[in-house]
């Protein structure tokens, strides 16, 4: 046996800041490197079997591991290394194998595109992450080749040796060190590679040498003990052909849904999904899901993964996908992405933003075509999917040119409607007085009644929420529908400009100073209390709402504004104006009590009943106000059961 000693020649300005980064990253990236790499030499292999054509195995390779030995082993049949290759492409860090490679192919008359995933012998130093000693043997596929053996225990330092290798291929010998014992584990390997080789081109296989030969099973999956035991097999751990390298008019609605309960088994099935495929400029391949929204659980960043040709690079979409569509969920592979060695981040490039641009101008055109072809399944998942459109017309003007038109509202009448048929479903007789304007009422908060008496006139209001809605609004304030330029307005600020029937009798302002001199008295050094808050009248047609909270619109934005700029409310606190209905029966029987004389005590509790019933209707009451709501209330029935007596 003969034997030759040598020296890793490195450039430490460009490779030693990677080992050191990868040092202090997590090590189970050894992994996905190595298995990357055999990947790589395996369509080499298949690349150049082709040019020469001449048949070769299926691709494959095989990981074992032996807990007494300490040892990994990673073995793949693909084309192999010599002496002089292992020095050229595993001895000198700094030296790009694939780029040697290109140009041979195409000296070689091979077409450009190959599948090459990045510098060989870079990824190949993460082994030391986890080994404290590292072989090589490999024989490589050129003919006459001899079988050779490096080895290197983590310094500068290596040795070739002969080797009895008689397979073409490489294989891989990880004498792994004590703080990585846990990759000793089958379990633990097994998941290890699940998650960063999933999808890799050619099979995985994962054994433990250490496991007894056992015995098979019969076909209803019972232990056939009658049966010799048999060595065990090596369990494949990866699906050869995702389904976004599939044909689209292959696959079904169940191949997609099976995919989505594999990736995020603890979800129901998505609403929808759309399938990527685009080869120029760029190449890119994908599916991406929409989810049913749950807001009870956290939304998770991670719910895209981004493949290289198949294999794992990251979950961080950051600057490939818009923050607005790191919602959805699925996976994305391009070549056209740029890593660095490790494959675990992202660097510029133009090709980024040119994917990006691609990505957001799919999901629109899907939600186009859903739009217009199945307007009522558009309808039907609105509620899980309105965040992330309004969200991505917010943050991006492409999205938003494209979306704008195909945004709709939940109106009062329980119908969606974009905001174009909101303005052609306004009575007649109210279009002038509602030019420009678009009802809305907060859901859960405004009060329902206001809501019914505009709906009885023919006039709809919109529903909004408190998340998202106040910034889309004030966002789409700013974009023009055909000529007429929008403004959103509550339905309790706006409802007495539209409705207000009468004008105010000398009656009426009797009933309003009773509710200001009881609910808002005058104090020394103040206008008023009830909290800073006023009171009026309005006779609003056909209403027998006895009062209402109004707030003006531009200090309802302004509260909303502090409050999502993390501002508490009892620093910006909004003004209120109790708005009293003389025409309503209960406010008339309150005045004539009142000027009947004798039982003030009586009018003062349906005063403060009236204000409490208004504050329930619109945004309930606070956890301090609901004892002493229940205490008045309790007074009042007593007292006015006491006069029926």
């Amino acid at each position: 046996m003969t034997e030759r000693k040598g020296n890793i020649s490195v450039n430490t300005s460009d490779i030693f800041p990677i080992i050191k980064k990868w040092l202090y990253s997590e090590h189970d990236i050894f992994i996905r490197e190595l298995v990357a790499n055999a990947t790589d030499a395996i369509t080499k292999r298949h690349t150049l079997s082709r040019n020469l054509n001449v048949e070769i195995p299926q691709g494959s390779i095989n990981i074992t591991v032996n807990k007494d030995k300490k040892l990994i082993t990673i073995s793949d049949n693909g084309l192999g290394m010599s002496e002089a290759d292992i020095e050229k492409y595993i001895a000198q860090l700094a030296f790009s194998g694939a780029e040697e490679f290109v140009k041979k192919l195409k000296d070689e008359g091979a077409e450009d595109g190959q599948d090459i995933i990045g510098k060989f012998g870079l990824g190949f130093y993460s082994a030391f992450m986890v080994a404290d000693k590292v072989e090589i043997e490999s024989l490589s596929m050129n003919e006459g080749a001899k079988a050779t053996k490096w080895i290197c225990e983590g310094d500068t330092e290596y040795t070739f040796t002969d080797s009895t290798k008689e397979t073409i291929g490489t294989t891989i010998y990880l004498h792994i060190n004590e703080e990585s014992a846990e990759f000793l584990n089958e379990w633990k390997l097994s998941e290890t590679l699940r998650n960063h080789c999933d999808y890799m081109p050619y099979e995985i296989g994962v054994l433990d040498e250490m496991k007894p030969p056992q015995k098979p099973l019969k076909e209803d999956g019972t232990v056939d003990e009658e049966a010799p035991a048999v060595a065990v097999t090596p369990t494949i751990i990866n699906e050869t052909r995702p389904i976004w390298k599939r044909d689209p008019k292959e696959l079904k609605d169940e191949d997609y849904k099976e995919f989505y309960r594999k990736q995020f088994p603890m979800d129901g099935d998505p609403l929808f999904w759309i399938h990527l495929k685009v080869d120029h400029p760029f190449t890119l391949e994908g599916v991406l899901f929409f989810p049913k929204f749950n807001p009870m659980k956290p939304q998770n960043e991670h719910n895209i993964r981004l493949y290289c040709k198949q294999v794992f690079v990251s979950d961080n979409v950051k600057n490939v996908i818009p923050d607005f569509l790191s919602l959805l969920k699925g996976s994305i592979d391009s070549v056209d992405i740029p890593l660095n060695v490790s494959r675990s981040s992202l660097q510029g490039d133009p090709n980024v933003q040119k994917i990006s641009n691609y990505v957001v101008k799919k999901v629109a055109e899907a939600l186009k075509v859903l739009f217009k072809k199945d307007r009522e399944k558009f309808e039907t998942i609105w509620e899980d999917i309105h965040l992330f459109i309004k969200y991505g017309c917010v943050s991006d003007p492409k999205f938003d040119e494209l979306m704008r038109e195909r945004v709709v509202y939940k109106a009062s009448n329980g119908k969606y409607l974009t905001l174009s048929e909101y303005l052609e479903a306004t009575p007649e007789k109210y279009k002038e007085k509602m030019k420009g304007k678009v009802l809305y009422f907060e859901k859960e908060k405004s009060d329902a009644a206001l809501k019914n008496q505009l709906l009885a006139e023919g006039l709809l209001a919109i529903e909004c929420d408190d998340h998202i809605d106040p910034h889309f609004f004030q966002h789409t304030e700013t974009k023009k529908i055909g000529e007429e330029t929008l403004q959103f307005v509550s339905v309790d600020s706006e409802i007495g400009n539209l409705l207000e029937s009468e004008n105010t009798t000398e009656e009426d302002m009797k009933i309003k100073d009773l509710f200001s001199n009881i609910l808002a008295p005058k104090k020394e050094g103040e206008e008023n209390s009830l909290d800073g808050n006023d009171v009026e009248i309005s006779k609003i047609t056909g209403s027998t709402t006895p009062a209402y909270f109004k707030v003006d619109e531009q200090m309802k934005r302004f509260a909303k504004m502090a409050q999502s700029m993390g501002q508490q409310n009892t620093m910006f606190p909004t003004k209120k104006t109790l708005v009293i209905n003389p025409s309503s029966p209960l406010i008339q029987n309150a005045l004539k009590i009142h000027e009947k004389g004798g039982n003030e005590a009586l009018v003062e509790k349906i005063c403060h009943h009236v204000e409490d019933l208004a504050l329930i209707s619109s945004e309930g009451l606070k956890a301090n106000e609901k004892e002493l709501f229940i205490a008045r209330t309790q007074d009042l029935m007593q007292e006015l059961t006491t006069l029926a007596l």
